[in-house]
Parts: C-alpha cells; structure tokens; sequence
C-alpha cells in the first residue's frame, strides 16, 4: 500500500480541525463528525484543547483513500505553539494549507507559507468557510496569487483550456506540451507539484462537507509517494507522555525498517526499542515492525531530542519560530526550585523551546515563552502533572548575538596531563540562518573522531555572545585546525578547548547585538493612517499602504518586538474597534537601541567563569591561564587565516608564525611529566608576554625575574569526607567526628607544606546563618552563609584571588573543577590530595628515622625547626591517646 504523511496547517481558527474531521469522515475512518464547538473532536484529546477549542499538541490520524494509507499529521494553529508545528514539517512529504475564506490571507499564513518554504514541502490549498456572507472566490484566488505564489491555481474546476493555460505559465516543460497538444500530461502536474511550482487551490465548507472530496481525489491523484533507501533512517520530531508517564518517541522511518528491540544510536547514547506504536487519536496499536514512510511513537528511549536523525537521517536545523520572551517561574511558598527545575526539564524535553534554566545568580527559575497563550497552557500543565500552582513574572525580550566580520577564534585547554587545541573559523551568516557547524580540516591535522567530538561540541551547546551574553546566531562556525595527544587527550579536553575557542573568537570580531521583530499588517480607516504610520516611527519600524478597499487601509511593514509587544491595545482605542493588527515573528536584526540594553545588562564576559574566553596552558610542568586577547601568542598551531594569507600581523604583541615550528608530542610529554606535583604552588607569573616559543623550549633562558606570590589550599570539606573512605565510614556515624579528623589531617599536613589551608563547609541550608570564619590550630576554617554552597565560596574566592594568591583548590566536583580550571587555579582531586598528603607524611617519617640512625644521642639537635615541631605533634598526640 502506498503511504503518505501529511500534514495540516492553519491560521487559528480557520477550520483546521473542522476540515481534519471531515477527512475522517469521509475516509470512513469515524462513524460520526465531532464538533470543536462540542468538545468532541476526533483529534483534540486533551482536556485543555477541548476547554479551550485550540489545538496545542500535533496529533496523528491514520485514514485510508483507495490503495493509499495516509497519516494525518495535525498541528497547532495558533501563533503560541508554532514551534510544535515547525517540529512537524520535518516528517511530512505533502501540507494542506487552510485558509479563512472570511478573513483571506492573515500574518501568521504568510509565516506558514515562508515555513513550507523553508522546508521545501510541497503544498495543497483548501480555502474553508466559502459559506460565509461575504466571501468572494474570485478576490481570493487574486489574493492568493499576490500574497502567496502565482502558481496558486484552482484544482477543483474542470480542466479548462484556462486551467491549463495558468499550469502552463508555472514550467516551461508544460508550456511547451501545452503548445504542442493542447494539454498537460498528468505526470507533468505531479511533478510541477512536487517541485512547489503549482499549489492546487480547493474551496469549500469543512463544516458542510463541501470541496473536501474534491480535496481528498486531488491528493490522492496528484501526489508522488517518496522512494525510500534500504538502509535504516529515522526523523525524531517529538517528545511527549502517555497517560502512564511513560516517555514516548515520535518518528518517521524514512529508510529500511525498525523492529522491537532494535538498538538505536546517534553516535553518543545507545538504547533498545521496547515498543513501538501506531497512534490514531487517542488510541494506538503496538507493532512488532514498522518500514519506511511510517509515524510511529517508541518507548525504552531515554536521551532522544526533537530533531535528532538515526541511521542515515542527519539532524535538523533548529527551529526558525523560537519564543522572543524570557519569564520568570515563581514557584509557591515551600516549593523548593532545585527539585522543581528536574520536573520542569521533563516540559523542556517536550518543548525544547522552552530553555528551562536555573540563574544562580539571581536565584530564580527561567523559561521562554512564545505569548500569553502558552503560560495559561504551562500553569495548566505543571499544576495537572506536578500538582503544583506556578505563576509567571513580567517578560522580558530574548536578545542574540551574531558577528559583522569573520575570525579564527582559538581555544587551548592543557592543564597537567591533558591537552587539546582547537581553531575555529567564525563567519557571519545571512540574518535567520541561525548557527551552521561544518568541517575544513585534514585528516593528517586532526583524526576524524576528534573531529566529530569537536562537531558534537558545538552543537551541544547554547553558546553565550560577549556582549550580553546572549545566544548567538547567524554565523557559521567551521572547524579549520586542532591538535590532540595520543596519550593525554580525553574527550574533555575537546570539550574545553571548543567551548573556549568560540568565545576567544567572538571577543576578537564585531559583535552585534540583535532583538526580535515583528511582520505586521495593520487594518484601520483611511483617515487614521496618519497616525498609525506616526506610532510606528515612534517604535523604530517601518510601514507602508498595501492596499486601500473603501474607507479601509491596510498597511504592511515591520517594527521591534520591544516596542510593538502592547500596541494592539492602542489600535483598538483610537480606531474604537474598527482597526484589527495582525503580528507574526519575522526574525532578529540589529536592536534599534543596543548600547542601551548593551548597559542595562551589564553583562561582563571575561568575569563568566562558566563560559571562559582565554585558554590553559602548560609550561614546565605546571598549567597557567592566558587571557583571550594573548591566546594566539602561545598557540601550537599555525593560524588559519594567516596561513590561507587572509590575515595580516597586527598588533604589537602577535607571534611570529614563520619562525616557530610545532611542538612534537615527545616535547610535550617531557614538559606534562616533569614533575608529578608541578602544579602545588610552582606557578609564576612572567612579567613579560613570553611567545609560545619561549613557553616550551628549554633553551630559551630569561631575564626577567619570577614574581612569588602567597600560596591557597581550598578544601571542600564534605566532598573530600564523602571521596575518602576512612572519613565517609567515621561520617557514617558520627559526622562532627569525621570533620575534626579532617581538620586534623589538613593541620599535620600545612604544617609540611607551609601554605594558607582553608576548609569550606556546607551550611546553607541553616536557615539565618552568617558566614563564619575562625581558626583550627595553624589553618582556617568557614562556614558558608545561608544559601550559599561551598562550591559557590570556593569558586568566588578563587575569582576574586586568582591573580593575587596562588590558589589550588581541592575537590572531585567535576562541574567546580571545570570553574575553578577555567579561573586559571590549580587543582587536586580528593584521590589526588590523599596522595599528596601521605607522600609527605612518609617523606617526613623517613627523614625521621634517617635521622635516628646516624645519632640517637643527638637526633633533636639534627632535626630541621619544621620536622622537630611535628615530631613534638606526634608526640603530645600518642600520649593524649593514652
């Protein structure tokens, strides 16, 4: 049987869920046509759709015509869910387009128009409620024409020489048939169809069955069932829930087939299909396999994503209508946000959209959010599914970021034992493009696999601009150069050195700042346009007369979101009812006023300890940070843009490329194993920029001398009690006693190394509680404040200190470590600073014992100051204990 995806797009309210049921219907697939006016609609099976007579959620119907098997996709029509429809278009292989015959062409059909563009869908037009007073076919196929495409042609006539004659001037083969015969040959209409030269156009009433079988022989005799590959190939567009909870997987086989307990992969995660169902509404069939041109749903997969491809599917592009508005969650009294936020990602997963996140920073949970619509359907749906009562605070406008001129940003990440460099070519894209992630690297530079970790990097991440630190977008970021080392790279380090190179990038080029604006058409009486065009001037935008009908106007243009987000109110009063605007997102440009926001947010992007802009590098053993604006100075590689001659040297403190050589990996393993424990408190800081030449040759000697500065250990009291198993077993029971015994360990231990020691623990859950600093024997202590972790002190201390002290901080924290690397500290695991500290424990007992053996009688008279006040410590210790 053959098999067709399509979907069904709309306006809201235009009938899109009128004419769904008349389809059904029609197909034999309903007994009875269900009424969104009586909440009984076949596909609107959720509560809230029926309560509030819209669509949210795309749904799926299965119907049969003839001896081809169609899978209705239904989707939202109103302009607050156009992101779960944008998800839809990528599975389909045709799109009926709805439109109001009462109220023609709107905004949002032009966004929708633009979408089936964008993807290349082929579509069919069916004008509903042609039942109307009022309704004129012959104005609204002229409107179509203008509007949308001058192949809108009417199907639903009979094929007159006019007919043909309008095919004809859509394709030059079927002019030429036409001149010949007279007539087109049908294979030549499907072909014009499948190519979008020809959108065959049907009227009608949904409601009355009228022009819906005119519109289902059409489809059925004019569209080319796809051709697909043996080879196994699969489109996830959607994420969502059963009535059980269980997390469903919805996708489109578009290669080979999928049966139950196949394992499917996408390069990072593995899992196996536990069932695989064919939905219909509300109720499904399980299958054992399904084969290509199948929409099926999938339980057992945990880590998927709307818009992830399987086998041979590439991922899809993120979605062009994303929210322009950022809210506030403000949760209800007692409700803690930590355990919230992880039931909020179970949304998150469904409407990716949604960019849940918690802002340490101002302690509050956010989301984005396309309008008013979609927070009345969120409340609903965290209250039914949580049992939690959330309200929303006021929004506020999701900016972006993208460059003016291209660049090679670098990223090095080479703390001890670990090494990656990556160079990154940022070019500016054509507005709307958003990101594009590609490849110009040789294998001989840099294997494959690290190439595709690099990719995945990329792509993982929202990556914060410099100037707001906003997402940026409408840039290509191609990977032109990195380096790895076949023993102490790990995927992390990758991780690291991307991360890093696109921010090092971005501080070099011209960054933009850019604000959402809306396509608007605004309808008012002919003597208010005056007024109107003065209004849109006021907000920065741009307008111009479409068309005049009577004492009608109707004007066309665009303005920023910022300044339009309210206006509807102010037509409605000084038209007094009579104006109507119609807004739609036509994308980001340059913000009307950015030095403005640029200052309200105070955004400082070399003080993101999470989003660092310089690199770590390595010398003599020991890591050291350089800021972004000297990275290129102690680079390994050659620059990109310099090698290609795309770049001139610039600036006074710019490497001289032609007279350095790469490093070899047997240097750099020389320089990562010189010293086990280089990095505990060797660290210098040059007074002047060495290159990357003087960074790594021995034989460069130097004059200049080393500026010593005071050395930190920070310790994170309960990670370091709950990694050692001696502490956790004595935390067990008696946690007091656990934390005086690492107090303990640590004064023995600065004792032999002679450094500040301070140890952090946790006390922000005690509610009224200051910070708290005091002294145990020779090192400090603290207690945080309420609501503030160790982790938050011991990150805020090491920023705040980094260039004054020392500082090496003690912890297996893995998200601190990547923090407190990125302020340019030290670091030692708590494996590591068991070691440290019982190397010297037995450094100390053996200088102890060497010392008795050569005089007995005189061993206090040959000991060291230091060693004879721990012999004393030891000593007043044993006697305690006895």
């Amino acid at each position: 049987m053959k098999k067709l995806v399509i979907g069904i797009l709309a306006h809201v309210d235009a009938g899109k869920t009128t004419l769904s049921e008349s389809l059904l219907y029609l197909s034999g697939k309903i007994g009875r046509l269900g009424r969104v006016d009586n909440k009984d609609a076949y596909l609107d099976t959720f509560e809230l759709e029926r309560a509030r007579g819209i669509t949210i959620f795309s749904k799926q119907a299965m119907f049969e015509i003839g001896e081809t098997q169609i899978t209705l996709l239904d989707t939202p029509g109103h302009v607050d869910f156009s992101a779960e429809m944008e998800r839809t278009l990528q599975v389909l292989d045709y799109a009926i387009l709805v439109i109001s015959g009462a109220d023609g062409v709107q905004g949002h059909t032009k966004t929708l128009w633009r979408l089936l563009h964008t993807y290349r869908i082929p579509v069919f037009l069916f004008v509903n409620k042609m039942d109307q007073i009022g309704t004129d076919k012959d104005k609204l196929k002229k409107e179509l024409k203008k509007q949308l495409d001058d192949g809108c042609i009417e199907f639903g006539q009979v094929q007159t020489e006019d007919f043909c004659d309008q095919l004809a001037m859509c394709d030059e083969t079927m002019l030429e048939t036409f001149l010949e015969t007279g007539n087109i040959e049908s294979s030549q209409i499907k072909g014009a169809i499948r190519e979008r030269k020809v959108f065959p156009c049907f009227f009608g009433s949904a409601l009355k069955l009228e022009g819906v079988e005119e519109l289902m022989e059409g489809i059925v005799k004019y569209a080319l069932v796809p051709a697909y590959p043996a080879e196994f190939g699969a489109k996830i567009f959607k994420i969502a829930r059963d009535d059980q909870g269980n997390r469903l997987t919805y996708l489109k086989i578009t290669g080979g087939s999928l049966k139950v307990k196949d394992v499917l992969t996408n390069g990072i995660w593995k899992e196996k299909v536990n069932q695989i169902r064919i939905y219909s509404g509300q109720k499904f069939e399980a299958v054992n396999e399904v084969e290509a041109g199948t929409v099926c749903a999938v339980t057992g997969l945990s880590q998927t994503g709307p818009g992830e491809g399987l086998g041979i599917e590439e991922a899809s592009y993120t979605p062009i209508l994303e929210p322009v508005l950022s809210y506030q969650i403000i949760l209800p009294d007692g409700c803690d946000p930590r355990v919230m936020v992880p039931k909020l990602r179970q949304l998150e997963e469904e409407e990716p959209e949604l960019h849940i996140v918690w802002d340490e920073k101002l302690q509050e949970i956010q989301a984005q959010i396309m309008g008013e619509v979609q927070i009345e359907i969120l409340q609903s749906l965290i209250k039914s599914r949580f049992g939690v009562d959330v309200t929303f605070g006021a929004g506020r406008i999701v900016y972006k970021e993208t460059i003016a001129n291209e660049v090679e940003g670098v990223g090095h990440f080479e703390p001890l034992r670990h090494y990656a460099e990556v160079h990154l070519l940022l070019t500016p894209g054509e507005r709307g493009s958003g990101l594009q992630f590609g490849t110009e690297c040789s294998e001989d530079v840099l294997g494959k696999s690290w190439q595709r970790l690099v990719l995945s990097h990329l792509e993982e991440k929202e990556h914060k601009g410099v100037l707001t630190g906003s997402a940026i977008t409408d840039l290509k970021i191609t990977l032109v150069s990195g380096r790895a080392h076949n023993k102490h790279t790990e995927g992390g380090d990758f991780r690291e050195a991307t991360y890093r190179a696109v921010r090092q990038g971005l501080k070099e080029a011209e960054s933009i700042l850019l604000e959402p604006y809306y396509a608007f058409q605004l309808e008012l009486p002919a003597k208010m346009v005056g007024r109107a065009m003065t209004d849109i001037e006021k907000m920065h935008g741009t307008c111009e007369i479409s068309q005049t009908n009577g004492e009608m106007t109707v004007l066309v243009g665009s303005a920023p979101v910022v300044t339009m987000k309210n206006y509807q109110q102010d037509v409605v009063a000084y038209t007094k009812g009579l104006g109507r605007l119609f807004c739609s997102l036509k994308g980001y440009e340059p913000c009307h006023n950015s030095s403005e926001v640029i200052a309200i947010m105070g955004y400082d992007s070399e003080s993101d300890l999470e989003n660092p802009t310089g690199s770590v590098f390595c010398a003599h053993g020991a890591g050291f940070w350089v800021d972004w604006y000297a990275v290129k100075d102690y680079m390994h590689l050659e620059s990109y843009l310099q090698e290609k001659g795309l770049l001139e040297e610039t600036g006074p403190h710019r490497a001289s490329h032609s007279e350095e050589r790469w490093i070899s990996l047997e240097e750099i393993d020389q320089i990562i194993n010189s010293t086990f424990y280089a990095n505990q408190g060797k660290k210098s800081v040059w007074k002047k920029r060495k290159t990357a030449q003087e960074s790594y040759y021995d034989q460069i000697s130097y004059s200049r001398e080393k500026e010593r500065k005071e050395e930190y250990l920070l310790v994170d009291g309960y990670n370091i009690i709950h990694a050692w198993p001696e502490l956790k077993e004595l935390a067990d029971e008696n946690m007091d006693g656990a934390r005086m015994r690492l107090l303990d360990i640590l004064s023995n231990y600065q004792g032999i190394r002679k450094c500040q020691i301070i140890a952090v623990f946790d006390a922000y859950r005690v509610q009224g509680h200051a910070e708290e600093v005091m002294d145990y024997h020779n090192i400090h202590m603290v207690f945080t404040r309420e609501a503030q972790t160790a982790d938050q002190y011991i990150e805020k201390f090491a920023h705040d200190h980094s260039k004054k002290y020392h500082i090496t901080v003690a912890t297996s924290d893995g998200l601190q470590q990547i923090i407190i690397r990125g302020a340019g500290c030290a670091l030692l695991s708590a494996r590591d600073l068991k070691v440290e500290i019982d190397v010297a424990n037995e450094r100390l007992k053996k200088e102890y014992q060497e010392l008795q053996g050569i005089n007995r009688n005189y061993l206090a008279d040959g000991l060291s100051s230091v060693v004879k006040q721990q012999v004393e410590k030891m000593v007043r210790k044993s006697n305690e204990k006895k």
